[in-house]
């Protein structure tokens, strides 16, 4: 597996990032950990469990209780790159990750964002 940058990085690092980018459209933080517990599985406690440890985003999706089933249905560009076609499945998950805090900061629907 390609050992990129990104998956070094701590997820607690980015998680204020992605909450800025969702406040800055009038989203809230609870939107951005319905998305990312929608996606990873992870309950809210489990979800400040990791941000408190201060994991990197290898461990954050390897320790994910389930990535939702309804992943395949996330399409899309995001980053310049197709997100269904994005080979590398780590690199994959975080681009769904962003692609849904995208949408989100977008004003896309919630439903629809959480593709139900």
């Amino acid at each position: 597996m390609e050992n990129h940058r990104i998956f070094k990085m701590a997820f607690s690092g980015v998680y204020p990032h992605y909450i800025n980018k969702a406040e800055r459209k009038g989203k809230t933080k609870e939107e951005v950990d319905t998305i990312i517990c929608w996606l990873t599985g992870y309950t809210q406690k489990q979800l400040q469990d990791q941000i408190d440890k201060k994991v990197d985003f290898e461990t954050f999706f390897e320790k994910a209780p389930q990535l939702n089933t309804n992943v395949s249905k996330i399409t899309g560009l995001i980053c310049g790159y197709r997100v269904e076609e994005i080979e590398n499945p780590l690199m994959q998950k975080i681009r769904y990750m962003d692609k849904l805090i995208d949408e989100l900061a977008k004003g896309k629907k919630m439903e629809k964002i959480l593709r139900s």
